[in-house]
């Protein structure tokens, strides 16, 4: 089992920059991708970017690139996303997720993933 709790959310102005937390725990192997996703009412549940954790590779959707980065702090078992320059369309719960399988990096979408954190809303106000 893999547990997964985020924080730091919250309500920023855009341009502004907000940096999330993702704290796993459990079974090692079940956790070698971690991914971010998001998704605001009335929309599917996106990719933002992944982690694979063993060697440190990342992959990000063409919405974020060049503004939102992914780091891990392995001490802690943390994964971070950092956001800046947020634009209102960001505005959305955000969850980390987890998973071991074959094809948590070859297709990082939702179905892929079974571990999932509780999720932290950020709100950017034009």
């Amino acid at each position: 089992q893999v547990q997964l709790v985020e924080s730091g959310g919250g309500s920023v102005e855009a341009g502004g920059s907000l940096r999330l937390s993702c704290e796993a725990s459990g079974h090692a192997d079940s956790r070698k991708c971690i991914a971010w996703f998001r998704q605001s009412p009335g929309k599917e549940r996106e990719g933002v970017g992944v982690v694979y954790t063993p060697s440190g590779a990342l992959q990000y959707a063409d919405s974020v690139k060049g503004r939102f980065t992914i780091s891990q702090d392995d001490a802690t078992n943390t994964i971070y996303l950092q956001m800046n320059n947020l634009k209102s369309e960001a505005s959305a719960m955000y969850y980390c997720a987890a998973d071991g399988g074959l094809h948590c990096w070859t297709r990082w979408n939702k179905y892929e993933y079974n571990y999932w954190g509780q999720g932290t809303q950020v709100t950017v106000s034009s």
